[in-house]
């Protein structure tokens, strides 16, 4: 992509600030990138997000460092720290718990009944990792009571640096307080030093996640074997219509038949063209 298309005429506006045709610019870049859909009311807060990146990038004003990521000398590299600065990682464990409910109470016995030892799921919005940790000690609690079950989990985000964090597994612990007790204790370990005031996943779950950076807005998924399970919650909000329904056949399409696609609780495919139907809240089975 040509950055240069989307470079603005020069404004007047303050230099702490992103000018309204910065904004514009940025804005374009931002959705062909990632199909994140940025309102003009979202200025001031790309504002406060970047202004980091200024200072770190050695550029003299906000305003300077617009002009330079949408010029033709910026490079590859800045526009994934761009593309970091943008997406909002808001995530927590057994976040929208009645989808946990009835991963436990339907979907997993019905697969024991049905004969199906082993399972695939992509928690395909991962952010810090919070969401595949919850989803890994569900599926390894249930293979400790149903021996010979097995399962592999996928965990894919657009942020690289929010990878990292869920591949390291340190939390505060503050943060673990809707982790069940009895999950606490096994799959939880406390710093050795309480001052620090963090916990860690231990090392075998952790094992059972893999990490990988992907775009939703892809044409392709790189992620493998179909899957029974995929996650994808709270991510559609921030796409256009158009992008949403795309992303929602995307997804569906690397779903075995019969495998279930789990959406935000505020999230809808109302009026999509897809082949999915609904069968709980925001849970949805591939026909």
């Amino acid at each position: 992509m040509n950055n240069a298309a989307y470079l603005p005429f020069e404004t007047h506006a303050d230099e702490d600030h992103i000018a309204p045709a910065h904004f514009k610019a940025l804005a374009a870049l931002i959705h062909e990138r990632t199909g994140i859909h940025l309102q003009p009311a979202k200025r001031t807060m790309l504002e406060g997000r970047l202004r980091r990146r200024a200072r770190d990038t050695g550029q003299a004003s906000l305003r300077d460092y617009c002009k330079w990521i949408l010029s033709l000398d910026s490079d590859a590299r800045e526009l994934e720290h761009l593309v970091n600065a943008v997406t909002t990682n808001k995530t927590d464990f057994f976040r929208e718990p009645r989808h946990f409910d009835y991963l436990t109470g339907t979907i997993l016995p019905e697969m024991r009944d049905a004969g199906r030892h082993a399972l695939r799921c992509w928690s395909a919005a991962s952010s810090i990792g919070a969401e595949p940790y919850t989803i890994a000690m569900l599926l390894d609690a249930f293979a400790r009571r149903n021996a010979g079950f097995e399962y592999a989990i996928v965990a894919t985000d657009i942020d690289t640096r929010v990878l990292e964090t869920a591949r390291r597994g340190i939390y505060p612990r503050d943060m673990i307080s809707p982790v069940p007790p009895e999950l606490r204790k096994t799959y939880v370990l406390d710093a050795l030093d309480p001052a620090r005031g963090e916990v860690r996943i231990v090392p075998e779950l952790r094992r059972k996640v893999a990490f990988g950076q992907l775009n939703l807005i892809d044409r392709h998924y790189s992620v493998g074997d179909p899957f029974d399970l995929i996650f994808c919650r709270n991510v559609l909000i921030y796409f256009d219509k158009p992008t949403q329904e795309a992303v929602v056949n995307r997804l569906s399409a690397r779903l075995r038949p019969g495998g279930y696609l789990f959406l935000g609780h505020s999230e809808s495919i109302s009026g999509f063209q897809h082949d999915l139907t609904s069968v709980a809240g925001t849970v949805f089975q591939r026909k």
